[in-house]
């Protein structure tokens, strides 16, 4: 897909944005408002997103907006109230407290960050402190996990509501979608955030996500990088699509 200038123009605002040392959640306003520009031809194909890592529900108008029934996923407990206050007033919207890996009823721990939590993860951080120093972890909780798959069942989860899986778990990714093997068999649409470099210790990156989802028919339609650090590598939000 070809940026437009828009898009070009914003990239170099956030550039400023790191270079001035300003706060990563400025950051965040911006990408939200270009990438759900940049979604939008996308919406009218979805029913219903599954949404892991919620955080507060940043993108619950949007998803009002487009008439999506959605599924918030929030591990962490303080972080789950005030995503369930922020979506009262939408009905098609339900929010559930897990942490969601590739293995069920194991215990881990979830770093907190001091970015609203915004980038937590229960992976130690690596190269991300490179491209966002101003971010670190301030406090750990330990939880149990659960797997996507074990929780659209125990939930009861009509997936035929629900055709878009939305990760945005700092690191995860691929514990969760190993976990995942029925739902991404009945997906349309996976959208992720996905670094090309160690962003957290052990993560998984941007090709791992790729090779792995080709196996359920799911192809790599969108690219967009929004971050950028000479001689580390780039974060990008990535679509995929059921061919």
């Amino acid at each position: 897909m070809k940026l437009n200038h828009n898009y070009k123009t914003i990239q170099k605002i956030l550039s400023i944005i790191k270079r001035d040392g300003l706060f990563f959640s400025i950051e965040r306003k911006f990408l939200n408002k270009i990438k759900n520009r940049i979604l939008k031809k996308y919406y009218r194909n979805m029913t219903g997103v599954i949404h892991i890592g919620a955080n507060t529900g940043q993108e619950r108008d949007t998803y009002n907006q487009n008439s999506l029934n959605v599924i918030w996923i929030e591990p962490i407990p303080y972080i789950f109230e005030e995503l369930k206050s922020n979506i009262s007033n939408y009905p098609k919207q339900k929010a559930y407290n897990y942490l969601i890996t590739d293995i069920d009823n194991n215990e881990y721990e979830l770093k907190i960050a001091n970015n609203n939590g915004e980038s937590s993860s229960i992976l130690d951080l690596g190269q991300h402190l490179s491209i966002y120093p101003e971010v670190y972890y301030t406090n750990i909780i330990r939880l149990k996990s659960i797997t996507l798959d074990s929780f659209i069942m125990n939930e009861n989860i009509n997936l035929s509501q629900y055709n878009t899986l939305v990760l945005d778990t700092q690191g995860s990714e691929m514990l969760i979608l190993n976990g995942s093997k029925d739902l991404l068999n009945n997906i349309t649409y996976v959208v992720t955030e996905a670094a090309d470099f160690e962003a957290y210790l052990g993560c998984c990156k941007l090709d791992e996500i790729t090779n792995y989802l080709s196996n359920f028919s799911l192809k790599l339609i969108l690219k967009i990088k929004f971050a950028h650090r000479k001689n580390i590598g780039n974060y990008f939000n990535v679509v995929y699509k059921k061919i």
